[in-house]
């Protein structure tokens, strides 16, 4: 698979403050104090754990912010899947910036790849299905870009970026506008043509209210896999089906096979476990 890779615009703010918050008021002063100025070093980036590697344009960055010079020559690409042992990338320089920037490295690409391993995982589980897997905007503060870019490594897609990208009027929305079809009818009102609608449902009757107006999508929130196939028959194709609540590896075959669009799942960005990377020095 062929991922678009990230403008470095977009990556270097996240990075850079990651290793202004590792090298603090003094800079890195274990480095300093024991590796010689000259010294040079080779290293392995290996994986300890099988998985879905993302990241690896945030973690030759953290590397070359703190010295251009630095050399890192992938041995796979981002999407790629690895088993322990598999060598990721070379990378070779200073020591010193090496072991400066080693850790703000790591941290990104282990976060990133936990976030594309866990994403293939359920892409896998509902492969004999059309559904999709999505994100949502439940990610860590400044680095959205970034995790939802690992989604789509792992295999999935993303949900709207921002608040401003698209209408998803929530159960909130509907509660203070008063019901389903007034909150819609204001929506349609207050947006451009260009602005996709979606309105989060809880019922089957809030969905036939919803469709009795007309909206580009619907959220179909902690149902059923039943009520989900009623869902489908009700929309039929005249929206985009999405569920949501509940979705793991071992559920999310089931919930796809009901025959909605999408499966939203929040947990993948933020509760995917890191998947350990290392990094080895070449004693050789």
């Amino acid at each position: 698979m062929i991922i678009a890779p990230l403008p470095r615009l977009i990556i270097e703010p996240a990075v850079r403050a990651g290793l202004l918050e590792d090298l603090g008021m003094a800079g890195d002063v274990t480095s300093i104090a024991v590796i010689p100025a000259d010294h040079r070093s080779r290293l392995f980036m290996v994986a300890r754990k099988p998985g879905v590697i993302a990241g690896l344009d945030a973690a030759q960055l953290a590397f070359q912010l703190v010295d251009p010079a630095i050399c890192l020559s992938r041995h796979i690409d981002d999407g790629a899947a690895v088993k322990p042992g598999d060598v990721i990338a070379t990378i070779e320089g200073a020591s010193r910036a090496l072991l400066t920037g080693e850790r703000t490295a790591l941290n990104f690409l282990g976060h990133l790849s936990g976030i594309a391993t866990v994403t293939a995982g359920i892409v896998a589980a509902i492969k004999d299905t059309k559904a999709f897997v999505v994100c949502t905007r439940k990610t860590t503060p400044g680095l959205r870009a970034l995790e939802k870019y690992a989604v789509r490594a792992g295999g999935g897609m993303n949900h709207r970026f921002a608040l401003h990208d698209a209408v998803l009027i929530k159960d909130n929305h509907v509660a203070i506008a008063g019901g389903v079809t007034e909150a819609i009818r204001r929506a349609k009102a207050g947006v451009g043509h260009m602005v996709k609608i979606e309105v989060e449902v809880d019922t089957l009757d809030q969905l036939l209210e919803a469709m009795e107006i007309g909206v580009d999508a619907v959220l179909l929130d902690n149902m059923t896999p039943d009520e989900l196939r009623e869902a489908v028959g009700i929309v039929a194709g005249r929206a985009m089906t999405e569920a949501s609540g509940g979705i793991t590896p071992a559920t999310a075959l089931e919930i796809a096979a009901s025959g909605v669009d999408l499966l939203s799942v929040g947990w993948i960005t933020h509760s995917a476990p890191t998947l350990d990377i290392g990094l080895d020095f070449d004693a050789g």
